[in-house]
């Protein structure tokens, strides 16, 4: 009887319509993809706080569902919930175009970021801007992990034992693990849920959310420079867990170790750029894509990286969507969720290791976060912009080489 009155409210609530419009949606991933600052621990942060607190478009529980299989899948995180969120009420035309509003802003910037890099020889200024943006941006991505842990974790001793522990693994690793998500997932599944209620005909659940990663694996091919390119970003983005942090380490054992496409000096210059524009930081794979063949190149790295995780979020979407509410599943979504925040949170004091270098970046990292504590209502694209500005006033008064 449970069952049937729990499958009834599913349809009840797949069947709900939508507060908003496709377009407004897509209006409204243009705007973030082309002002959202901060990576992935900050996108996810907006679109929490814009889509499911202010504008009330997403539920809580979608909102939770798309974090787990966006963890639990290959590829860039923030651009996997920005199209599981697409597909919540619009379903694949939904997960379409909301991915594709999300990317093409951030694309079209590192286009003209690489036309510039490669007519005038190297962006110099840009360390003095990445300075300033990455001391702002780790305020700014500090505040959304914040926002994230006390609305998820709230007092759970259980969840917050997994988000600690994920955040001093992320922290000491200085990467993430799909198997820590799957691993905090199963264990509260296990304990909240006794095996008797799922495992009659319902373990198959656990298979489906599984990565799927297999199912895409590129074939790496010798016929051009942008097949190897495309081979390259491809198995980039089908493999690779976690988000920004986890794929720049991939990115340069293949780009400057092993195809010799970069020098280090241009892999940090990619890196920066990721960085300084908003969107994505994958994004960089576009812009490594136009140093070494031009537009093709950048288009071909782009659509290699961002089509498999497209992939891999509406082929289970439909799982999710399905079963998401069954307390078994709950639980598991709720294990995961603890786990990708703890995650996260770790991964702001490894940014942090990097972009905090002396007295002054600490203090701009620290005005950030009171700024955005007192002041809610400044939007960060404002804050990112002051930061550029004392960066490149300061960078070269500190005598930096």
């Amino acid at each position: 009887m449970s069952d049937t009155n729990t499958n009834t409210t599913t349809t009840q609530q797949l069947a709900s319509p939508a507060r908003y419009s496709l377009w407004q949606l897509v209006c409204y991933m243009l705007a973030l993809g082309s002002c959202g600052f901060g990576g992935p621990v900050a996108l996810v942060g907006y679109m929490y706080r814009d889509l499911v607190e202010r504008r009330l478009w997403i539920s809580e529980s979608d909102y939770k569902e798309g974090m787990a299989l966006a963890q639990l899948m290959p590829g860039p995180l923030a651009a996997q919930l920005a199209i599981y969120l697409g597909y919540v009420h619009y379903r694949v035309l939904g997960a379409t175009l909301a991915g594709i509003a999300f990317v093409l802003p951030s694309f079209l910037m590192v286009l003209g970021i690489g036309a510039a890099y490669v007519e005038f020889g190297g962006i110099a200024w840009m360390q003095a801007v990445f300075y300033g943006v990455g001391a702002a941006v780790i305020g700014i991505i500090a505040m959304s992990a914040y926002k994230l842990t006390s609305k998820n974790i709230g007092r759970d001793k259980l969840l917050w034992a997994i988000y600690l522990v994920s955040a001093i693994l992320t922290l000491l690793t200085q990467s993430e693990s799909v198997w820590l998500f799957l691993g905090a997932g199963l264990l509260v599944w296990l304990l909240r849920v006794p095996p008797k209620r799922w495992l009659g005909g319902r373990l198959h659940g656990v298979a489906a959310v599984l990565p799927l990663a297999a199912v895409l694996a590129a074939a790496s091919s010798q016929w051009d420079l942008l097949a190897q390119l495309g081979a390259f970003f491809a198995y980039a983005g089908s493999f690779v867990f976690g988000s920004g942090l986890a794929i720049v380490p991939f990115l340069y054992s293949g780009v400057v170790t092993e195809h010799h496409w970069l020098n280090d000096r241009q892999f940090v210059d990619a890196v920066a750029v990721a960085m300084i524009t908003p969107g994505p930081v994958v994004i960089t794979t576009a812009f490594i894509g136009y140093l070494v063949a031009g537009f093709w190149g950048a288009l071909v790295a782009a659509l290699a990286t961002f089509i498999p995780c497209y992939l891999l979020t509406i082929l289970p979407a439909p799982y999710f969507k399905k079963h998401g509410k069954q307390p078994g599943i709950v639980a598991f979504v709720d294990g995961v969720t603890a786990a990708a925040i703890g995650a996260l949170t770790g991964a702001v004091l490894v940014i942090a290791q990097r972009s905090i270098t002396d007295l002054v970046t600490a203090l701009l990292a620290l005005a950030t976060l009171v700024v955005l504590w007192r002041f809610k209502k400044i939007p960060e694209p404002a804050i990112v912009l002051v930061a550029a500005l004392l960066g490149l006033m300061l960078y070269p008064l500190l005598s930096h080489p």
